[in-house]
């Protein structure tokens, strides 16, 4: 067989076609490249996102609005102490972007003081997106933030 450019040229074709489709295959088989949606009813959240900019505005209008404390027990969420902390209510849920088996929400029910501790046994070091959807005396509020603990 006589070996020219126009063989050279199919032979650098299949290579190059042979290499993209194994970096496919790899990509959507392996389990370090999955990429799930952040919320499952992702166009039924977006609809509903002026409730959460409505309540963002709500916290900061506040003299002092939500904070947290990294402390050896755990995340220490702080809520304004002007309020009565046994008629807060709401929800804390906690998002891992890299791995969507650790995300968890926890409830607001009743607060002995202003502080709620989320155990340092339910978090793994690394990036965390907080959100806390907080109600008291009929207003809606909202703290959003990406921590790393």
């Amino acid at each position: 067989m006589k070996f020219n450019w126009g063989t050279g040229v199919v032979l650098a074709f299949i290579g190059f076609i042979t290499f993209i489709m194994y970096f496919v295959i790899s990509m959507f088989s392996s389990e370090n490249f999955k990429n799930d949606l952040v919320t499952e009813d992702y166009y039924g959240a977006e609809l509903l996102y002026q409730n959460d900019i409505n309540k963002i505005k709500n916290s900061e209008q506040l003299t002092e609005n939500v904070s947290y404390l990294q402390t050896s027990a755990g995340l220490k969420i702080v809520f304004p102490k002007e309020f009565d902390s046994k008629k807060i209510t709401g929800k804390v849920f906690l998002y891992r972007p890299s791995n969507k088996q650790l995300d968890f929400e926890t409830s607001i029910v009743s607060l002995s003081d202003s502080n709620l501790l989320i155990p340092d046994k339910r978090l793994v070091d690394g990036r965390w997106n907080i959100k806390i959807d907080w109600q008291y005396k009929g207003n809606s509020y909202l703290f959003k933030e990406s921590i790393i603990y």
